[in-house]
């Protein structure tokens, strides 16, 4: 079906406006993908979709038309936690990489990937690039205990230029949280995802029940997946169809603050360093997201 028909669907504004099927989101979303839209339909598209708000249903056919296109990393035997990077640092130090370098240190093969959504934000790519982990330029196979760190470009040009678009509207689309949802793993994968308002986590736990998905939810530090460094986020747990609750939010007066670097990526890097020496200790509320994840991978995927 035309890309336009589509578009008059879901675009009679937030009380006309009509959700699609599954099937129809997939159809939808893999004409843009392709680059079977137009510039001027891919930007009604995003407006339409954002006044309207994504259904579970339509978030669920707009992955399986990202996954049919992903160019996924080969399995591996064990599998592969997904840690996906897309906000970046704006006040706080972007710790997503300190995340996945405590995770591999343990045997774990960790996969980051994402893009400068931002540009006025430092990303986990600068970070992990100030620590000597260079991008990968193409898909492959991750040994146990290894960190890779992927381009989305790598991953789905398409998805890249997609979210590119925010630069020319300002305004997110539905590829800023299909980034967060999608598995680039041909494996098994346990993907640790986060959103920002509690509104999300809702629709996203519906998402990852919808596809079949192995997850870890949280509220992340500025919408990247690792928890805050000063209080310890709720977490859930999405397997077999379930949503099970891992840790609670923590609630009341902080009795104490980590130290914390400075946002820019040498800093960050410095930081992620002494933490792993043992010089600085690592963030409670980080140590015990890598317990929670660590812990579903005993329980197997």
């Amino acid at each position: 079906m035309s890309i336009g028909h589509y578009i008059k669907e879901i675009g009679r504004g937030k009380d006309g406006a009509r959700s699609l099927t599954r099937e129809q989101a997939g159809d939808l979303l893999g004409q843009v993908l392709d680059g079977a839209a137009s510039d001027l339909e891919v930007g009604a598209f995003c407006i339409a979709m954002r006044i309207k708000g994504e259904t579970a249903q339509e978030m669920a056919g707009f992955l399986d038309a990202t996954e049919a296109r992903l160019n996924q990393l080969p399995a591996s035997a064990a599998p592969t936690v997904v840690l996906p990077s897309y906000n970046g640092a704006r006040k706080l130090p972007v710790l997503t990489p300190l995340l996945g370098l405590l995770l591999a240190r343990t045997g774990v093969a960790v996969l980051i990937h994402g893009t400068a959504t931002d540009s006025s934000r430092v990303t986990s790519a600068e970070v992990l690039r100030a620590f000597g982990v260079e991008a990968l330029t193409a898909v492959r196979a991750l040994a146990p205990g290894e960190l890779a760190y992927a381009p989305t470009e790598l991953l789905c040009p398409g998805l890249k230029r997609l979210l590119d678009v925010r630069r020319v509207l300002g305004l997110r689309n539905c590829a800023h949280s299909l980034v967060k949802l999608m598995n680039p793993c041909a494996g098994r994968a346990l993907i640790v995802s986060s959103y920002t308002h509690p509104e999300y986590a809702q629709s996203m736990a519906q998402t990852f029940v919808l596809t079949g998905a192995q997850a870890l939810l949280l509220r992340g530090t500025e919408g990247e997946s690792v928890a805050d460094a000063r209080r310890t986020p709720r977490m859930e747990r999405i397997a077999g169809g379930e949503v099970r609750v891992l840790q609670e939010a923590q609630t009341g007066p902080l009795a104490s603050l980590p130290e914390l670097p400075g946002i820019d990526a040498q800093a960050t890097a410095a930081y992620c360093r002494a933490v792993l020496a043992g010089e600085l200790a690592v963030p409670g509320p980080i140590a015990l997201q890598v317990e929670h994840i660590l812990q579903a991978l005993r329980d197997g995927l």
